[in-house]
């Protein structure tokens, strides 16, 4: 549900308006409603998603690693007072 709401959407929203300016650089604007130009707003879109998905499962794995260093780190502590 969190890639949903903070990967799928905003990835695919943000590649599909870089998509809709990359592809107007090539065709001007307004695009016609040719393949190529829809191909180009659909890799982008995709990219976006791809993107996006990499972003959230990096943050979320360093921020387990993070919090279990951390856990880690005061489990040794309570360990050394304890000897």
């Amino acid at each position: 549900m969190l890639f949903v709401m903070f990967g799928l959407l905003p990835g695919s929203l943000l590649g599909g308006a870089a998509g809709l300016k990359f592809a107007g650089l090539f065709f001007g604007l307004p695009l016609e409603q040719g393949i190529i130009s829809r191909a180009i707003v659909l890799a982008s879109m995709l990219v976006g998603v791809v993107v996006s998905g990499i972003i959230i499962v990096t943050a979320t794995s360093t921020t387990a690693w993070i919090v279990s260093k951390a856990i880690n780190v005061s489990a040794q502590d309570k360990a050394s007072e304890a000897a």
